[in-house]
């Protein structure tokens, strides 16, 4: 239920047209294919599971139930609908031809989502400007629930909330737009979503699913439906917010844990220490956790801390812990900036004559996903501050840019540059020959994940790492 796609747009349309035409040829040979009555089949069959929002966890949950049930998928933003009914992911995880075999309804009116026996939320709940959770995606998912909400329908919640968020904020939603009782005419239950965009290896059904209910009856419904699709071990919560607090502390132990890494690398800077060969040196004993410094970004680790945040302070208490954690995270865009003017005064290189080469601007590697991506925080700030740079994404295109000041450039097109900085290790870089991009083999790369061989380089290149 996003707003507005990232997506490459003027791709996606080429596809869609080409998609058309394919179906067009198709439907003059046979009036109605295989895939077409397998699908039909299923739908007509089998008990109907809703899954409102087709973002990048919403779609991989509709393509997982979709092979034991017939699924309605629903989305505000009808261009969205328009792509994968076409056959095409905005997102870029599922293929088009698994979009075509899939028994999925792609629809943007809210009135089918009266034939669902189960329907599952799973929309954006980013944080606004003041770092306080946004539940304007939740609340307007339930209110449009609720209007089409049918008696026995099982609700379940997957969208990253604090604790007590289902039960305070989104059944009260429900039963005042539906003018049913929860618990009696209809059911509610949460499980936290897990999708790692990206990931080929832990999927939807792959991943052990953690399951509550507001009651026992409702619990046992909410397994049975899991059950019939998931291959991983299905947990039991005691409770809804057991189960929502479960998720919280499953991003925010990352977001305290990679915090600690970054303080590291804060003090071995000033201590003239390579951070990464203390920690090959700390991994030598059996029970250390391998961890490493980097940017904290997208939309789990970097956000959900914030809204335990929220309810602490709601509840009367100041988690400091958290929020410092938070403050370092949010820092390093800026420590890294401040690295290099340190660099460039150091190699006596002015602005003037300095072109700086970024590789990587999503929040993390192999996906084109910008939401909340502390590089292109990076890069905004180096703009601002009047310095020369050429952006390369091979993930991302000029159209996701265009409200920006940033032009992409593909591999082969760069120019030499002074300064190379890795923001992200696309395992399109991790590949190239980084040597190539700088002038005369000299020059400084700053690895900020510390992914690059030191002997992979010429010897008059610096190398600087977080």
């Amino acid at each position: 239920m996003e707003t507005r796609l990232d997506m490459h747009h003027s791709k996606f349309k080429k596809e869609v047209e080409q998609g058309r035409q394919s179906e067009s040829i198709g439907q003059a040979c046979s009036p109605h294919s295989d895939i077409d009555n397998e699908k039909d089949q299923l739908m007509e069959n089998k008990q109907k599971v809703g899954v409102v929002g087709l973002g990048y966890v919403g779609l991989p949950v509709a393509i997982g139930f979709s092979e034991k049930y017939s699924v309605v998928g629903f989305d505000i933003d009808k261009q969205k609908i328009d792509f994968l009914n076409s056959h095409v992911d905005p997102t870029g995880q599922i293929s088009s031809e698994k979009l075509r075999e899939a028994a999925i309804e792609f629809v943007h009116e809210e009135r089918k989502l009266k034939d669902c026996n189960y329907i599952i939320v799973a929309v954006p709940t980013p944080i606004t400007t003041t770092k306080d959770p946004d539940l304007s995606y939740l609340k307007d998912a339930s209110a449009i629930i609720g209007r089409n909400l049918a008696p026995q329908t099982i609700v379940v919640y997957e969208s990253t909330v604090f604790p007590g968020a289902t039960e305070e904020v989104c059944i009260p939603i429900l039963e005042e737009y539906s003018k049913l009782n929860s618990g009696i005419d209809f059911f509610v239950g949460y499980s936290p979503e897990r999708i790692n965009p990206g990931d080929k290896e832990h999927t939807f059904k792959t991943i052990p699913k953690v399951i509550s209910g507001q009651n026992k009856y409702a619990l046992e419904k909410i397994y049975e439906l899991y059950n019939e699709v998931i291959d991983a071990n299905i947990y039991k919560a005691p409770s809804i917010k057991i189960a929502e607090a479960s998720k919280i502390v499953e991003n925010t132990q990352r977001d305290i844990n990679i915090a600690f890494m970054n303080e590291l690398s804060l003090i071995f800077d000033r201590l003239n220490i390579d951070t990464y060969d203390v920690l090959a040196a700390s991994k030598t004993k059996w029970n250390f956790i391998p961890l490493s410094p980097g940017l904290v970004g997208g939309h789990c680790i970097g956000v959900d801390t914030y809204y335990l945040i929220h309810k602490a302070k709601l509840e009367g208490y100041y988690p400091s812990l958290l929020c410092e954690a938070r403050k370092t995270n949010d820092f390093m865009p800026e420590y890294i900036i401040q690295s290099l003017m340190q660099l460039m005064i150091s190699e006596k290189l002015t602005v003037q004559e300095t072109l700086i080469t970024i590789l990587g601007i999503t929040f993390k590697e192999n996906i084109p996903d910008l939401r909340n991506s502390k590089s292109l925080e990076m890069v905004r700030k180096l703009q601002d501050l009047g310095l020369s740079l050429q952006v390369c994404d091979p993930n991302v295109s000029n159209d996701q840019l265009k409200d920006t000041d940033i032009q992409l450039k593909s591999f082969n097109r760069l120019e030499k540059s002074n300064i190379v900085i890795l923001a992200v290790p696309h395992k399109e870089f991790k590949t190239a020959d980084l040597n190539a991009l700088f002038k005369k083999n000299n020059g400084i790369l700053m690895d900020l994940k510390g992914v690059v061989p030191k002997d992979a380089l010429c010897k008059n290149i610096q190398v600087w790492r977080l």
